[in-house]
């Protein structure tokens, strides 16, 4: 009986799965169009079309164009605060931020994270990176995750944000690492995501040890 109810018409369930099913095939035919015309040249009434769903459904689910052709990186960044929030305690600042990264990249290159799997979330990276306006919102997008990875590394570390700029300092060098690295990634196409997480590592690698060491916590 329960079984029945759960598939009927207009059971919660099934709306949600409707409605991410829509949104998948959404994002999906949308990401295959922009690459295909190229950002500018793609409308939202064609992505609707290709859906066979009306523009106004579309924009139930996103409130522009360039929400949805972000949506890989958003999933990302998502899923990589929610690593971070859930590395082990006793890792350092940069041990808990290169796992979580590591995690997310296996995450997408498996096709766990909305936006397609890892070859789709490559090329529309690399389609940010060459397209003005969506890389002008991704810059400011990043310059706000910067602020969200900091408050979550005070909270880690037991440091208040408003007299400690270390956490600041800490996700700035990080994010500025992975973005030399990435920009030179998306640039070769013979790159998976695999070689973008080696190269990461070599990269922090290359650090002093000394500048991302244990910040001396106390009751440990």
């Amino acid at each position: 009986m329960d079984s029945a109810e759960t598939n009927t018409p207009n059971s919660p369930g099934l709306r949600q799965r409707k409605l991410r099913r829509t949104r998948n095939q959404l994002i999906r035919q949308a990401l295959e169009l922009f690459l295909a015309q190229g950002y500018e040249h793609t409308t939202v009434e064609q992505i609707a079309e290709a859906v066979e769903v009306h523009p106004r459904t579309f924009f139930r689910h996103f409130a522009s164009k360039e929400e949805v052709a972000l949506t890989p990186i958003s999933a990302i960044d998502e899923a990589f605060l929610a690593a971070l929030e859930a590395r082990p305690t006793g890792e350092n600042p940069l041990q808990a931020m290169s796992g979580a990264f590591r995690v997310v990249l296996g995450r997408a290159r498996d096709g766990e994270l909305e936006g397609g799997d890892g070859a789709l979330h490559m090329a529309m990276m690399r389609l940010v990176e060459r397209t003005p306006g969506l890389l002008a919102e991704y810059l400011r997008r990043s310059e706000e995750m910067e602020g969200r990875l900091a408050r979550i590394i005070a909270t880690r570390e037991g440091v208040d944000l408003s007299d400690d700029f270390r956490p600041q300092f800490i996700v700035a060098v990080f994010k500025a690492f992975g973005r030399v690295v990435s920009r030179d990634w998306y640039l070769r196409a013979d790159r998976d995501l695999e070689a973008l997480s080696v190269a990461f590592e070599s990269a922090l690698d290359s650090l002093r040890p000394e500048l991302f060491g244990d910040w001396g916590r106390t009751g440990a």
